[in-house]
């Protein structure tokens, strides 16, 4: 990385989209350095940004979560003349650790349009599929001027409270016809989100999705009601044919109307920064464990002894735990 930076938050704050490029690939890597640079980026970021809308989209493989996000994006810049930032987490292989960051390819209208910003980001292996730097790739959108942050996530059911716990709306991407599919809804997730939308409704699929409307609004009704006071809403539309995006957006408005007059915005997002908070806590302390000398020199031994069932988890770890010297800094003996 050439720039400085205060010169890559300059940038960045002129809304030069190269400049963001660069500061989220700092925020992805793993490198010391680039670290310690994406923190100083972040701090003179922060005051410029939270104020943007935040939109989490999840959903099971083949609801159509991309189609969705390009004509909702399109949309936005379209109609509203607004800016989008699209945070599109592919997932990586538990095997080799690639991902095909393929989203952009299918955001074709979205992708070409300078008022939009489109980053495909490797999940990690995180779980929820939700990249580790994700949460200051928001911040960063949001300072490079982006007023509308759509997390899009690889929904691959692990664990959806990542990209809910980052954004102010949790919008739920559906397939037509409930019925067996309304039974596999894990309650936690149905629990989390704001706005259920039955995509591909359209073709023979259209009445399909007004049975499934009716179902998920009855289900969603034995639910005990929020502390903020937000009734999910259940929403029909065709990403492919553009219908229905306009209202799932005024469902989103509305959403956030409500949580800014009764204060849960801004509760929601103290809330979350804390938990950012204990998340690099954790991480941090976990990295600082895995390079401490006495941990590496017994890990591999350790690690023999769980797998051939000599030894507990739970008796390597306490012995890992005492090996661990946490002033050692990675330092060899």
């Amino acid at each position: 990385m050439k720039s400085s930076p205060r010169q890559l938050v300059d940038g960045l704050l002129a809304g030069d989209r190269a400049a963001l490029a660069r500061a989220i690939t700092l925020a992805e890597s793993s490198l010391p350095r680039h670290q310690e640079l994406a923190e100083e980026v972040l701090e003179r970021c922060l005051p410029h940004a939270g104020g943007a809308t935040r939109l989490g989209i999840t959903g099971v493989p083949g609801v159509g979560k991309s189609t969705f996000v390009d004509a909702l994006g399109v949309h936005l810049v379209r109609d509203w003349g607004e800016t989008v930032a699209v945070l599109a987490v592919d997932p990586s292989s538990p095997v080799h650790g690639g991902s095909i960051l393929g989203d952009k390819t299918r955001m074709p209208r979205l992708a070409s349009d300078p008022r939009a910003f489109i980053r495909p980001s490797p999940s990690g292996g995180s779980l929820g599929g939700v990249a580790r730097a994700t949460r200051q790739a928001i911040a960063l959108c949001e300072a490079a001027g982006y007023r509308n942050i759509l997390v899009e996530t690889v929904g691959v059911g692990q664990s959806e409270v990542a990209v809910a716990d980052m954004t102010d709306c949790f919008l739920l991407l559906m397939l037509p016809g409930a019925g067996d599919e309304l039974q596999g809804v894990k309650r936690g997730i149905m629990e989390l989100v704001d706005l259920v939308i039955i995509n591909k409704a359209d073709g023979g699929n259209v009445d399909r999705a007004a049975r499934a409307r009716r179902d998920y609004e009855s289900a969603l009704h034995l639910f005990p009601p929020a502390p903020h006071g937000w009734a999910p809403v259940v929403g029909v539309c065709s990403a492919q044919e553009g219908r229905g995006v306009r209202e799932a957006w005024e469902i989103v408005l509305r959403h956030r109307a409500h949580m800014q007059a009764s204060g849960w915005l801004l509760r929601r997002r103290a809330a979350q920064a804390r938990r950012w908070l204990f998340e690099l806590i954790e991480g941090h302390l976990r990295e600082a464990f895995l390079r401490s000398a006495g941990v590496r020199e017994r890990l591999s031994g350790v690690e023999a002894l769980v797998e051939a069932g000599s030894l507990s988890p739970l008796r390597a770890a306490r012995q890992l735990l005492e090996a661990w010297d946490p002033a050692s800094k990675g330092r060899t003996r």
